[in-house]
C-alpha cells in the first residue's frame, strides 16, 4: 500500500514539475542544456531571426515575390497596347474627379479631352479637372481672365486646347495655340461688326476646332498641314450637324444627307457609305469613326471600326442622342437611359447601376470617360481614373508593365538559379569526393568557363539568334546560359566544403559499413554542406537578376514588348524622359533595387546566423 502510495506521489510530482516548465519556464537556460534542447537547424532559425534588419528583408521579399506572382493574373497586360492619346501620363486616379463646387451649382456642360475635362455650372463659371498639363508650359487649367469674367454657357475640349462659348455669342480658344488651334475664323472674333449669327454648337477634336450657327454656316479652324479645314462654299447655309474624328471631319445637311464638305476624300470617314446620304437626324464621331441617327431609330457606323465601335447593341427605346469617346459610343434614349458599346478597356462601357435605374437628362462622353446628370441634378461618372504609376513613352500602363515584367525577371532569376544550383552541387560533390583526375578535369573546365565574358558572349549569341527564336524560347536561353555560365563558383565552394568533410568520421563509418559512395555523396555529405551554399545560392539569384536585366538593359535580353524591368529602365533611357516623366524609371528602378538589397541582406543574415562564431561563444 506505501509503494502505491509512493508511486502516486512521484507521478504527482512530475506532473508538477512539467506543467511548472511548460506554464513558468526558466528565463535563461545554461549553455549546455541548451544546446541538447536545439537541433542546429533551430539554432540557424534562432540565430537569423535574431538580426531584425534580415528579417524585415526576407519578409520583403516574400512580398515582392507574391506581388509579382499573384498580381499578374488580376492585371491585364496587352502586348499590343499602345496610345498615342495616353502618352507619359502621370499617376494618380484623378482624371474624373470633377471639383465639388461643380456639382453643387449643377453642370450645364461638360467637354472631355484626352486625358483632362472642362465643365460649366450653372452660373457660367469655368472648370477644369484631370491631367490639364499638356506640356512643360501649357496647362489648360489656366483659364484666360477674360473668360473667368464671361458667362460661358458651352464648352468643347480638343486633344490639347478648349473652346467655350458665352452668353453674347463670342467664342473663346485657350491651351496649345503652335498650330493655330486658338486662331479663330476673323467672323467668329468678338470685335467683328460681321459677327451676328448665332452659334448653336461648338465642337473641338485633334488640333482643330469647328463652330455651327443657326443659319446653318460651319467654321473650321486649327492645323491645316494635318487636316483638310475647307468647306465648300455651295454647303454653307445648309449645314445642320457636324462630327469630328482625329483627322477629318464630316457635315450632316438639312436633306438628310451626310456628305464630305472639303475636296479630299483620302480617309475612311469621308468615304459616305450609301445607307448616310439620306433620312439622317443626328451624327457624332469617335476617334475613327462616325454614327449617323437615322429616322427610324437605326444607327449606322463607318469609318475604321478596330475596337467594336462598328456594331452597336439593340436599344429598347428610340435613340434621342450619341455620344462619342476614343473607341466607344455612348446613346442617350428617350427613356432616359444610357447604352454604351465599342471599347471597355478601361470600364468607358460598363456603365453603372445607379445609372441604369436613373432618369438621365445630359449626356457627355469622349477619350475614355463619360459623365451623365439625372433630372435630379446628380453627376455620375465612370470610365478611365487614370493609372496608378502613370504610363509610358507608348501610352502603356507602367503598373501592369511592371507587375508582368517583374515576373518574368523573377522567373529567369530564379530558374537560372535552380540550373546552376544542380550543375555546380553535383560537379563540386564530384570533384572534392573523389580528387585526383576528377577533380583536376573538373575544376579545368569551370576555369574555362569562368574565363569567358559573360555579357559580350550573351550579347553575341543574341545577335546570332536574331529573330528566329520567339519570346518565350528566348527566355528559356537565357536561363539556360546564366545557370551554364555561372556555377563555376558554387562548384568551388561544394568542392572546398567536401574536401573537408569526406574525411570526418561519419563519411568513414558510413565506408565500414559499405554504403555506396554515390549515397555517401547526395546523402551523407551534400546536406551537411548546403547550408553553406544556400548563402551562395541567395547572392546568385540577385545577381542572375541583375544580370538579366543588363542584357535587357542593353537590348539583348527579352525583347520588346514583352517587359522585364531591364527592358523597362532602357526604354526611360534619355534625358527627357528622367527629367520630366520620373515615374517611368522611379517605380520599376525602387522595386527592383529594393529586390536586390533584400537577397543581398538576407544571404549577409544567413552567412552570420551560420557562423559558429556569430552566437558569441
Amino acid at each position: 500500500m506505501s509503494n502505491e502510495n509512493a508511486n502516486s506521489s512521484r507521478k504527482e510530482f512530475f506532473l508538477f514539475r512539467w506543467i511548472r516548465r511548460v506554464l513558468f519556464p526558466n528565463k535563461e537556460l545554461d549553455i549546455y542544456a541548451e544546446e541538447q534542447l536545439q537541433s542546429p537547424l533551430r539554432m540557424v532559425v534562432r540565430n537569423f531571426f535574431s538580426k531584425p534588419l534580415s528579417v524585415i528583408c526576407l519578409f520583403l521579399l516574400i512580398a515582392i515575390m507574391l506581388f509579382v506572382f499573384i498580381a499578374p493574373n488580376y492585371v491585364t497586360l496587352d502586348l499590343g497596347e499602345q496610345d498615342s492619346t495616353l502618352v507619359n501620363i502621370a499617376p494618380g486616379y484623378d482624371m474624373m474627379n470633377l471639383p465639388s463646387e461643380l456639382e453643387n451649382n449643377g453642370v450645364k456642360d461638360i467637354g472631355v479631352g484626352n486625358n483632362y475635362s472642362v465643365g460649366v455650372d450653372l452660373q457660367g463659371k469655368v472648370y477644369t479637372w484631370g491631367k490639364t498639363k499638356i506640356s512643360k508650359v501649357v496647362d489648360v487649367a489656366n483659364v484666360p481672365e477674360e473668360v473667368k469674367r464671361a458667362v460661358i454657357v458651352k464648352v468643347a475640349a480638343g486633344a490639347d486646347h478648349v473652346v467655350a462659348l458665352d452668353d453674347k455669342g463670342v467664342v473663346y480658344a485657350w491651351g496649345n495655340a503652335r498650330l493655330g488651334q486658338t486662331r479663330l475664323p476673323q467672323d467668329l472674333l468678338a470685335n467683328n461688326v460681321q459677327h451676328t449669327s448665332n452659334i448653336i454648337d461648338l465642337q473641338a477634336s485633334n488640333q482643330f476646332s469647328a463652330a455651327l450657327t443657326d443659319d446653318k454656316k460651319l467654321f473650321v479652324w486649327g492645323n491645316t498641314n494635318f487636316v483638310d479645314l475647307d468647306v465648300r462654299k455651295e454647303l454653307q447655309g445648309h449645314i445642320v450637324d457636324m462630327a469630328l474624328t482625329n483627322t477629318a471631319f464630316v457635315v450632316l445637311l438639312d436633306d438628310g444627307s451626310v456628305v464630305n464638305p472639303g475636296f479630299v476624300s483620302s480617309s475612311t470617314i469621308t468615304k459616305i457609305p450609301e445607307e448616310a446620304t439620306s433620312d439622317v437626324l443626328n451624327i457624332v464621331a469617335s476617334t475613327n469613326t462616325v454614327a449617323a441617327i437615322k429616322k427610324d431609330g437605326s444607327v449606322i457606323v463607318w469609318g475604321a471600326a478596330t475596337k467594336g465601335e462598328n456594331k452597336p447593341p439593340h436599344f429598347d427605346a428610340p435613340v434621342d442622342y450619341i455620344e462619342g469617346g476614343r473607341y466607344h459610343f455612348a446613346a442617350h434614349l428617350t427613356d432616359g437611359n444610357v447604352i454604351c458599346w465599342g471599347s471597355d478597356r478601361y470600364g468607358q462601357c460598363d456603365v453603372p447601376e445607379e445609372v441604369k435605374n436613373a432618369h438621365i437628362v445630359s449626356l457627355n462622353s469622349g477619350s475614355f470617360q463619360n459623365y451623365a446628370v439625372d433630372d435630379k441634378g446628380k453627376v455620375y461618372s465612370w470610365g478611365l481614373k487614370g493609372f496608378i504609376m502613370g504610363t509610358d513613352n507608348l501610352g502603356r500602363d507602367v503598373f501592369a508593365r511592371l507587375v508582368n515584367g517583374g515576373k518574368m525577371t523573377m522567373t529567369i532569376g530564379a530558374l537560372s538559379v535552380v540550373i546552376e544550383m544542380i550543375i555546380g552541387v553535383i560537379l563540386g560533390g564530384i570533384a572534392g569526393y573523389f580528387g585526383g583526375w576528377v577533380d583536376m578535369v573538373i575544376m579545368r573546365v569551370a576555369e574555362v568557363i569562368s574565363s569567358m565574358p559573360f555579357i559580350p558572349f550573351a550579347m553575341i549569341l543574341s545577335a546570332v539568334m536574331g529573330t528566329r527564336v520567339s519570346v518565350g524560347q528566348r527566355m528559356y536561353i537565357i536561363m539556360v546560359i546564366l545557370g551554364i555560365l555561372s556555377w563555376p563558383g558554387l562548384c568551388r565552394l561544394v568542392r572546398a566544403q567536401m574536401l573537408s568533410q569526406r574525411e570526418m568520421e561519419y563519411v568513414v563509418a558510413a565506408k565500414t559499413m559499405g554504403v555506396k559512395e554515390r549515397q555517401i555523396i547526395f546523402k551523407h555529405i551534400i546536406p551537411n554542406v548546403m547550408s553553406v551554399c544556400l548563402v551562395s545560392i541567395t547572392l546568385a539569384f540577385g545577381t542572375s537578376m541583375l544580370t538579366e536585366s543588363t542584357l535587357s538593359y542593353l537590348g539583348f535580353g527579352v525583347p520588346l514588348p514583352t517587359p522585364t524591368w531591364g527592358n523597362m529602365l532602357n526604354g526611360a533611357n534619355n534625358s527627357v524622359t528622367i527629367q520630366n516623366y520620373w515615374w517611368n524609371w522611379v517605380f520599376v528602378g525602387a522595386i527592383f533595387g529594393l529586390s536586390c538589397i533584400c537577397i543581398n541582406l538576407i544571404g549577409d543574415g544567413l552567412r552570420d546566423a551560420l557562423d559558429p562564431k556569430s552566437s558569441g561563444r
